[in-house]
């Protein structure tokens, strides 16, 4: 099991990553809350890790702390909720947010996330509930500067939602929307305004 990198952050293209741990190189997909709290590539990074093998392949998911990785493999635990979904949910709200809809039974917030239905929100608000008893919310979560986009940073911004499970369509209009919001902003910050959007 590998459960945490300590490397050099080669490339990022959310959600995949290339990490350069002691000359061998990881491929790692993280979530969108964790890629917004990533250095600039070549710089140093470490990732809390959790890792599965399939069938048809070995893959390695990243998160920058511990308590969205304890989540993350608590989703994975939910029947119908596989890893893939379970990212998704990570990238559309923090580990806060999720906790907060699961106690306020926000089912409309969770049903705007790609892949989840009325009925995989209900289960995981039912499922979820009694696992999340003990987790306290963070109020004081940080803030994210939010810096009209070229096109090349909107493409970037619609591939990244594409790659976690939203249509084209929509991730189009969600990066047109949030793009009329803010001037010059970066694809981070242009992909978390529309997240944002979706979950209040």
């Amino acid at each position: 099991m590998i459960g945490r990198l300590s490397g050099v952050l080669l490339e990022k293209q959310a959600p995949d990553l290339l990490l350069d741990v002691q000359g061998v190189g990881y491929e790692v997909q993280v979530s969108l809350t964790t890629f917004f709290e990533l250095p600039n590539t070549g710089e140093p990074v470490t990732l809390y890790t959790h890792f599965v093998v399939r069938d048809d392949a070995q893959l390695l998911y990243g998160f920058a702390g511990q308590r969205e990785r304890e989540l993350f493999r608590t989703l994975v635990k939910v029947n119908g909720v596989g890893p893939k979904m379970a990212l998704a949910i990570l990238s559309g709200m923090n580990a806060d947010e999720f906790v907060r809809c699961v106690h306020s039974n926000d089912v409309a917030a969770l049903v705007r996330l790609p892949g989840v239905g009325k009925k995989t929100a209900e289960r995981l608000i039912i499922e979820m509930r009694d696992r999340l008893k003990e987790w306290g919310i963070d109020a004081n979560a940080p803030a994210t500067e939010q810096a009209a986009p070229t096109a090349s940073v909107s493409e970037e911004a619609e591939s990244a939602l594409i790659a976690l499970g939203y249509k084209p369509q929509e991730a189009a209009r969600m990066i047109s929307a949030a793009a009329k919001q803010v001037d010059n902003p970066s694809c981070e910050a242009l992909i978390r305004l529309a997240l944002q959007k979706l979950v209040n």
